[in-house]
């Protein structure tokens, strides 16, 4: 049988714990009995599938054939009276779903501040993220379902808005820069059981959505948001294994060449960094504490609980290890370079190789220079060696020689990619190089990302003698 999200065997654990404590709630049930359907326990899934009632009905579109209807249908018509919502033309057992599930999470963020409704999302005033993004898989069938079990998992972590969103896939890849649909926004209202969910997407909710220019407009300033802190998160991480210390300040990072690990300063970097070292000193104490030390069954729980959770970055992505760095990625066949995060392409670009001279396995940025041998010849304006060799990442004044095979074995980039490329990876970044991993069509993003500098990155005492 095909594994799902949902059936691993700590998910089921959490959600006996939690329907056990909330017996009322249908979303929980629901979510137990598709747990136990994927697992092939049918009769524990039908029990749960009986508690959830109406739930069931909407997300399985059809009545549960053990269930028994005796009043349901007066009160259903009831609760659409009570609730109904003037920007959501639904059918009333589909509206319930949301609006239940969230009710669960009223005792754990129902004191932080209510979201205003217009295009501006301000941070709530403990610092955590005002607005938390869902990925939901393509192949996903309940995406709505789905990003409510992120929500609930996710409790008290849970920004006061969220919006569900498909990102574009290729190639078993999701495609930060290629087309999004937005499905779904849910906000807190103004009372700790006030709710508004704004279906987006006529294919997820069967009814005429509400205009997604404003949902839009947020997620887009929140992906320039994610892309910093993804760099700066990384450039933490990185700057950890390089000096088996945390960096103190955001100067740590950016110093001279050769400790440029940060590149320069991106905006809201000074105000990200305190939170976001604090979560990733956590991140790393969970992670030490779940490492099998004899073997010990408690031990292993711990590592389950801990993979089985929904994290939650501080920018409010919901997403399984927020905290792993920022990768390089090079597939040889299709000349293709790319900057990755979790299966998610975050940047891709064409690049000229070596044919047979470039060489497969595993590398890190050991070293970053700005204008090497003087920024005007061969190696154009930045430079990335690999692991202390002469390969390296860099730009070139033959533009020609992208998407072919006439370097001696380095990897060339154009003007515009590379520069861009060496604001976004730190100093140590892992460096794979391929053979058939990445889709091909690589292409520039509409927004180029950018750092301030702050330091001399230059090398001017050195030659550079890469194999171009």
């Amino acid at each position: 049988m095909e594994q799902s999200k949902f059936d691993k065997p700590e998910d089921i654990i959490y959600l006996k714990q939690f329907v056990k404590k909330h017996p009322d709630n249908k979303m929980g049930w629901y979510l137990l009995g598709k747990h136990y359907r994927d697992a092939g326990k049918e009769g524990k899934a039908n029990y749960c599938f009986i508690q959830a009632g109406d739930i069931y009905d909407a997300f399985e579109q059809s009545s549960h054939p053990l269930a028994v209807s005796t009043n349901q249908l007066e009160e259903l018509k009831a609760w659409e009276k009570r609730k109904k919502r003037k920007r959501l033309v639904r059918n009333v057992t589909v509206i319930a779903v949301p609006l239940l599930l969230l009710a669960l999470l009223i005792p754990s963020i129902g004191n932080q501040q209510q979201v205003p409704g217009d295009d501006a999302v301000p941070a709530v005033a403990d610092g955590s993220p005002a607005l938390g993004v869902v990925l939901v898989p393509r192949k996903e069938k309940t995406p709505a379902g789905y990003a409510f079990g992120e929500v609930m998992k996710a409790g008290g972590e849970s920004p006061p808005k969220v919006i569900a969103a498909h990102l574009e896939e290729k190639g078993g890849w999701k495609q930060w820069n290629g087309n999004a649909r937005l499905l779904m926004e849910m906000e807190r209202g103004s009372g700790q059981a006030q709710f508004e969910v704004s279906m987006l997407d006529r294919n997820v909710c069967a009814c005429d959505p509400a205009d997604a220019k404003p949902a839009a407009s947020r997620f887009a300033e929140w992906k320039k948001e994610q892309e910093q802190h993804w760099t700066l998160s990384s450039a933490i991480v990185q700057y950890r294994n390089l000096y088996k210390k945390w960096p103190e300040n955001l100067d740590a990072l950016v110093r001279p060449y050769p400790h440029n690990v940060l590149s320069g300063e991106g905006e809201g970097m000074a105000e990200m960094f305190p939170e976001l070292l604090a979560k990733l000193k956590l991140s790393a104490s969970q992670a030490e504490n779940a490492k099998p030390q004899t073997g010990g069954q408690g031990t292993k729980d711990a590592a389950a609980q801990i993979a089985g959770a929904t994290s939650i970055g501080s920018n409010g992505l919901f997403q399984p290890d927020w905290s792993k760095p920022l990768e390089i990625v090079i597939d040889v066949s299709n000349h293709t370079l790319a900057v990755v995060h979790n299966g998610l392409i975050v940047r891709s670009y064409r690049v000229g190789l070596g044919g047979s001279k470039t060489p497969e396995g595993s590398f890190f940025i050991s070293e970053k220079v700005r204008d090497p041998n003087g920024g005007d010849g061969i190696f154009g304006s930045r430079g990335m060696t690999l692991s202390n060799t002469l390969y390296a990442i860099h730009g070139t004044n033959d533009t020609d020689s992208i998407g072919k095979d006439k370097s001696l074995g380095c990897i060339r980039l154009g003007e515009a990619d590379v520069e861009e490329l060496f604001d976004m990876v730190p100093l140590g970044t892992p460096v794979q190089i391929k053979n058939g991993t990445l889709p091909p069509d690589a292409k520039a993003p509409q927004e180029r990302f950018r750092l301030a500098p702050k330091q001399d990155e230059s090398n001017p005492a050195k030659v550079y003698r890469w194999l171009t």
